[in-house]
């Protein structure tokens, strides 16, 4: 159906909260999978009906006005009732639900999200499933902002009332070395400590809870390179360029350069991280529960075992939880 100008919709409501979220009618497109030009005409419209001018879209990035910042509030009580109706609704049949948005992190994205979704796809075949891949912070951002209803992310320290979460899968961080960069029987602090150090970036949670841990140890590792994609880390690794802490999930994902590179433990105190599966609590009933014991079984298979079997000494450090 053609929105008339004039009236309110939810779409056009939905349209203006992912733009003045994403600062950005490209990233609010993106966001919603619809095209930029049709996202303008939603805004055009919800500002026609208003009799208001919302957002300035000639700014970079684009800003609430005063008008804007008045009605985003009421905007997302509307939305966030209207996304309570629809899930109160589903749950009287869940087979029956017809959108589901998941946000999982990038490490899933190549073995156990596409086993995920087929699976589920079977079960809920009238359902439509729109997925988002990216970091754990911005999913857990998107999930307080009712922007997607399942989160699988890594623990970012702290817990909402309105959060049911379900610890799937605890991993310790792991130092990753060009081959044959490490001699046997000597110090491996010492020798790591003669290279640069490829920082993942601080600005993602994962690398600011590298470096508070290097801060709690009194490490001082030079670093010339702070980067944000695990390919690009690995890349240089591989090319003798340094080494660099992250996870087995990191190591495994760069495949292309785990033949010119190696990973051994942290040649001091331990750290770890956990991943979780979170939902809005009372929301989507048993849906969030049965998705982690459905994940659980997937971890195994495709990350947990097969990772142990090339680095034993990973066993008990790499588990489902």
């Amino acid at each position: 159906m053609v929105d008339t100008p004039g009236r309110l919709s939810l779409w056009g409501i939905e349209v203006f909260i992912a733009t003045a979220d994403e600062g950005s009618v490209t990233a609010a497109a993106r966001r919603l999978g619809a095209s930029p030009s049709s996202i303008s005409q939603q805004l055009s419209n919800l500002e026609a009906a208003l009799g208001a001018r919302l957002l300035d879209r000639s700014a970079r990035p684009v800003t609430l006005t005063p008008a804007g910042g008045l009605f985003l509030r009421r905007a997302q009580a509307i939305l966030n009732e209207a996304e309570q109706a629809r899930a109160e609704l589903a749950l009287e049949d869940l087979s029956r639900l017809t959108r589901f948005r998941l946000g999982m992190i990038e490490d899933f994205d190549a073995d156990v999200t596409p086993a995920l979704l087929a699976a589920m796809a079977r079960e809920y075949s009238a359902t439509q499933f729109l997925l988002e891949t990216g970091a754990s912070h911005r999913l857990y951002d998107q999930l307080d902002a009712r922007a997607l209803d399942v989160i699988v992310a890594a623990d970012m320290g702290a817990v909402a009332d309105w959060m049911e979460v379900h610890p799937l899968l605890e991993e310790p961080f792991v130092a990753a070395v060009p081959k044959g960069a490490l001699v046997a029987g000597k110090d491996v602090l010492a020798q790591l400590s003669a290279l640069p150090l490829i920082q993942y970036t601080a600005r993602h949670h994962m690398g600011r809870q590298i470096a508070a841990h290097l801060a709690r140890q009194n490490l001082r590792l030079d670093h010339r390179f702070e980067l944000d994609s695990y390919h690009a880390i690995m890349a240089m690794v591989a090319a003798d360029g340094g080494w660099t802490i992250l996870t087995p999930l990191g190591f495994l994902r760069a495949h292309r350069f785990r033949e010119q590179a190696e990973m051994v433990a942290l040649p001091f105190k331990p750290l770890s991280r956990r991943i979780s599966l979170s939902a809005r609590r009372g929301v989507l009933g048993e849906m969030p529960a049965d998705m982690a014991a459905r994940l659980r079984p997937l971890l195994l298979r495709e990350i947990v075992t097969p990772c142990i079997e090339q680095f034993p000494w990973l066993e008990g450090q790499l588990r489902l939880l």
